[in-house]
């Protein structure tokens, strides 16, 4: 069975929705390639390890930086826990600590 990805709810569908066209494209591209090739098989520049469950889709277009948390699931699922525009360098330990929260609720 191959990998699926999801948002948690409908917050994140917003999150998502907000996003500038090249980075919801972008996003979209990315989890095309999880779902096609496998999360064990995409890493970096496209993924990447923050904290405990929580890892990182990287998304890079002509309107900035953007960052998609998402936390593994059961039965092959990649769960997309929060996006948002990243304005730093290092992302917001707010941003960690709200998708670590909301990671909770994923199975």
């Amino acid at each position: 069975m191959g990998w699926a990805v999801e948002t948690l709810n409908e917050t994140v569908d917003a999150e998502v929705d907000s996003l500038p066209e090249d980075m919801r494209a972008r996003l979209a591209r990315i989890a095309y390639l999880i779902e096609e090739k496998g999360l064990e098989r995409v890493g970096e520049p496209h993924v990447k390890h923050i904290e405990g469950r929580v890892w990182e889709m990287r998304l890079k277009g002509r309107s900035g930086i953007s960052r998609a948390l998402y936390v593994t699931a059961a039965s092959c699922r990649a769960v997309i826990v929060r996006v948002f525009v990243k304005k730093t360098d290092k992302t917001p330990r707010r941003e960690i600590e709200l998708a670590l929260t909301r990671a909770k609720s994923v199975e």
